[in-house]
């Protein structure tokens, strides 16, 4: 499925049970589209300024969403009408969200802020302040309770919510970190920069990156973990690509967004669609395992104004439906790095805690009973 939005998405995020899938604009526009049926159920004018992130929380009822305007709004999934906002749930206007457990996100701001909150009482239960730049990217491990960070500045961190205090962080790279994952079980964190190298880190050795690849000739903005051995990377020069970690190699392209800019990238909730966004204002889902579904066009653009179009991620990697690419990365690299779990010292420097004003009103549960029984 392809749609196009009348301005940029800078987020997407699917619903954890349904076939629905949010974007959020430049605009402070927040979307929902049904994308089986090719239909949007609501455009909500969500922030003042430009809505730059978008979750799903409380089993899929709730859209929370962060913008630059530094507030948090939590809108109803049915409707799109806002349930309650949280004004200045950060002092700087807010980058990133991430869910973290059924009842808990993080979100980042443009100064490196980190913080928690719980969804029930809409409380921070936990922040984190030891960047100096934006928050480009956060990755939640469960295992260890810790949120993986990366930042503007040039640096890792790794923060522990059990002792809420920031466990380690990197060295300054010569690149910003714009993306992060964690493969290899749990052994190696990759993180993605401007001038296209992939860093990978060792863990429990964050100080400085163990192994480097140079598989990609832009910035590398965004990336999903497949599996431990590979991921999927969101380029600038508007390539989506399968990556192999250790051995290092690009696997081949699979899709692409006409060399505008790869802004975001995830999957569905059963992994079986990959949804992309970029500056040429499209939204794209890919469907991982079923064949292609072919669909008449509305018979006009006031019924529905997207153009439609689903592909067959097994055709891609079969070759039926390659981008044409001719930087295909360097040769397979190892790495020798010995694993440790956790042995970093903790950083030596952090900025000063912040302070923030937060509403609490009480949410009201205004889903009707037969709305996703009817999806």
């Amino acid at each position: 499925m392809e749609a196009l939005h009348e301005e940029m998405p800078f987020d997407l995020a699917f619903h954890p049970s349904c076939p629905l899938v949010a974007t959020s604009l430049i605009t402070g526009e927040l979307n929902l589209t049904f994308f089986f049926q090719y239909s949007r159920l609501f455009a909500a004018k969500a922030h003042k300024e430009s809505c730059r992130a978008v979750r799903f929380v409380d089993s899929g009822k709730v859209i929370l969403s962060g913008s630059a305007d530094c507030s948090i709004l939590a809108s109803d999934v049915e409707t799109g009408k806002p349930i309650t906002r949280l004004e200045d749930a950060h002092e700087n206007g807010i980058n990133r969200l991430v869910s973290l457990t059924e009842t808990t996100v993080a979100s980042g701001d443009d100064e490196g802020c980190i913080k928690v909150w719980d969804t029930r009482d809409r409380s921070c239960c936990n922040s984190f302040h030891c960047h100096e730049d934006y928050i480009s990217d956060m990755t939640y491990v469960s295992d260890s309770n810790q949120i993986l960070a990366t930042s503007g500045d040039g640096t890792l961190s790794v923060n522990n919510l059990r002792r809420n205090k920031v466990k380690s962080q990197s060295e300054f790279s010569e690149d910003e970190l714009l993306s992060v994952v964690v493969m290899k079980n749990g052994k190696k964190v990759v993180c993605g920069t401007p001038s296209g190298a992939l860093l990978l880190y060792s863990w429990g050795f964050f100080k400085d990156c163990s192994d480097r690849f140079l598989g990609h000739a832009q910035s590398v903005d965004t990336m999903l973990k497949l599996d431990e051995e590979t991921l999927i990377s969101g380029a600038s020069d508007g390539v989506i690509r399968l990556v192999g970690i250790l051995p290092n190699r690009i696997i081949q392209p699979l899709a692409e967004h006409s060399e505008y800019p790869i802004e975001a990238l995830a999957f569905s909730n059963d992994r079986k669609y990959l949804g992309s966004i970029s500056h040429d204002k499209m939204l794209k889902v890919i469907s991982l395992f079923h064949p292609p579904l072919h669909v008449p066009f509305f018979q006009s653009k006031q019924e529905y104004p997207y153009s439609i179009q689903l592909w067959d991620l097994q055709e891609l990697l079969n070759g039926q439906q390659l981008v044409h690419d001719d930087k295909l990365g360097e040769p397979d690299s190892d790495d020798s790095d010995d694993d440790g779990m956790d042995v970093d010292m903790d950083p030596s420097s952090s900025k000063g805690s912040r302070s923030t004003n937060t509403s609490k009103s009480q949410s009201s549960d205004r889903l009707a009973s037969d709305f996703f029984a009817n999806l």
